[in-house]
């Protein structure tokens, strides 16, 4: 490690307090004690308690409560901006647009369609004709989440507003690193239920390190989403394994960005500068690897090489900068070490490459990598940094071999002005969400869509009807849809029931006409059905 190692902060250094501080200056932002195992069941017993009210109030209701916190969000709005600028480093316009307008769209969202959602939905009732069947959504109870550092209002808000609309209570456990917000973001949600009159215990925050969280799933809460590394989403899976809850994860991302060679130059490098840059690299769906057409890869590399040294850099509270500091500097060590590692096997450094400012905070200049190859470690493991790798391709195939070549699938985009070509490489891509001629980011924001992963990404979904109605337990309901009242009689069996049924099933399912007269003749004459001819296809 450099010298500049010796101001890592120890946030372990006092147990029982969380020590907060600005990762921009390192200044002091005061301490945050942290919840024993006791507490934590303490906390999801108050939010217990006070779920069996809220369970059963109506949608009406439930929207008065979301549509407080929106307008919370809107009148307070540079307030909290602020807030989390301080406690993360981001500057004010990545908090404005990453933060406030995702929640603000995901209220809007729910307000909107979360009813639609929940109530009873009709689907068929297969040969029970006289039966109405129907998908019903209750809620789980009690859910927790454990969240991470790099979006400390939207990750607190992303499954507090479906868990609410879905009328369950919540107990979060937010990072660590950014728990010095937490208390403030969590009193929205409590101040809008009390201005509706229902408890504010409903939504609850513990803080901690590791053993608060395993006390969380260890507590009693129905159901848990996690939001973070794989490593830790792998611990907390066993853990949850054992307590017998289900988990959603959202785990890392190397998302690819690949740019065809008949793309939009400048459409495609600045959605690549979006996708790296915004919130300092640190987004789960951050466009990590830059995959670049031969034809058009000096071109583009001069492009966003140009861009990205450009880009200002510094406290977002002295002043109007592109990219702030990281939030922490465990996570500064890695990008470090990474692309160190990378420039060491061949990587061209275009733009940054280095620590920014270490006498004052943890920042790493925005970074543009050209010549990487796959198998650098760069190009697999998550850097959750200012960075952007150029990686050359040759074709279509090339691009999603690369592209595919990761254990992680969480988000993609492609650009190219033909719209079948970029569908058919988006199609082979192994993603959760692909956007096209767009950073894959995006498509948060279209909230009907889900939001997720596959392979090491996670499992599990957010965001859209799926990642509402994941707050439920939907439950199968088959009911009388006409009032016949007559017993089926199973039980004694009788000398020749087997063979009627057998006759009724080759009748119902049977393939072809001819197959299905011959079994309901065989059942009107009440003889037995003859099985399959040697040869004949059953």
């Amino acid at each position: 490690m450099s010298a500049v190692d010796t101001n890592v902060v120890d946030l372990r250094a006092d147990a029982r307090n969380i020590r907060c501080f600005d990762p921009a200056t390192r200044e002091p932002l005061g301490t945050v004690a942290v919840d024993s195992p006791e507490q934590v069941r303490a906390a999801i017993e108050r939010a217990r308690a006070a779920q069996v009210g809220w369970a059963e109030t109506d949608f009406a209701r439930r929207r008065a409560v979301l549509r407080r916190m929106a307008d919370h969000l809107l009148d307070h709005g540079p307030e909290l901006v602020d807030l989390v600028v301080r406690d993360a480093g981001k500057t004010r316009e990545n908090v404005l647009m990453g933060e406030l307008w995702t929640v603000l769209e995901k209220l809007r969202w729910t307000i909107a369609n979360g009813e639609k959602h929940l109530r009873p939905e009709t689907v068929s009732s297969g040969m029970f004709v006289h039966k109405r069947a129907q998908l019903e959504f209750h809620p789980l109870g009690v859910v927790g989440a454990i969240i991470p550092w790099n979006y400390p209002l939207q990750n607190i808000m992303n499954p507090l507003i479906p868990a609410l609309m879905a009328g369950n209570g919540i107990v979060i456990k937010p990072s660590e690193w950014v728990a010095w917000s937490a208390q403030r973001v969590i009193e929205i949600a409590r101040e809008a239920l009390v201005a509706e009159g229902q408890s504010p215990e409903l939504v609850q925050v513990v803080n901690g390190y590791a053993e608060t969280g395993q006390a969380l799933i260890e507590g009693g809460i129905s159901q848990l989403v996690f939001i973070g590394s794989v490593n830790n989403g792998r611990a907390v899976a066993m853990a949850a394994a054992k307590a017998l809850i289900p988990v959603v994860l959202e785990l890392g991302g190397k998302d690819p960005f690949i740019v065809c060679d008949d793309a939009h130059l400048e459409q495609a490098a600045h959605a690549a500068m979006s996708g790296c840059f915004i919130s300092a690299g640190q987004n789960c769906v951050a466009s990590e690897r830059v995959l670049v057409f031969d034809g058009i890869y000096d071109e583009f590399a001069d492009l966003v090489g140009g861009l990205a040294r450009a880009l200002r850099q510094g406290d977002p509270k002295r002043g109007t900068v592109d990219v702030g500091a990281m939030v922490t500097p465990m996570q500064l060590a890695i990008v470090e070490r990474l692309v160190d590692d990378a420039v060491a096997h061949g990587a061209r450094v275009l733009a940054g490459g280095k620590r920014m400012y270490a006498e004052q905070g943890d920042f790493f200049a925005p970074t543009v990598l050209a010549d990487v190859t796959p198998e650098m470690d760069i190009m697999q493991q998550e850097t959750f940094g200012p960075v952007m790798l150029l990686c050359r391709v040759r074709d279509e195939h090339d691009a999603i071999a690369i592209a595919n070549g990761t254990a992680f699938g969480l988000g993609a985009s492609v650009f190219s002005k033909d719209h079948a070509r970029a569908r058919r490489i988006a199609d082979r891509l192994q993603a959760g969400m692909t956007a096209i001629n767009d950073f894959g980011g995006m498509t948060y924001m279209a909230q009907d869509l889900t939001f997720g992963g596959v392979k090491h990404s996670g499992f599990g979904r957010m965001n859209g009807r799926d990642g509402l109605r994941s707050f439920c337990n939907v439950k199968a309901v088959l009911d009388d849809r006409l009032p016949l009242h007559f017993a089926n009689k199973l039980y004694p069996v009788k000398d020749g029931d087997f063979d009627r049924i057998l006759g009724a099933l080759r009748m119902m399912y049977g393939h072809g006409p001819k197959r299905r007269l011959g079994a309901l003749v065989d059942l009107i004459r009440g003889g037995k059905s003859p099985g399959p001819s040697r040869g004949e296809r059953s």
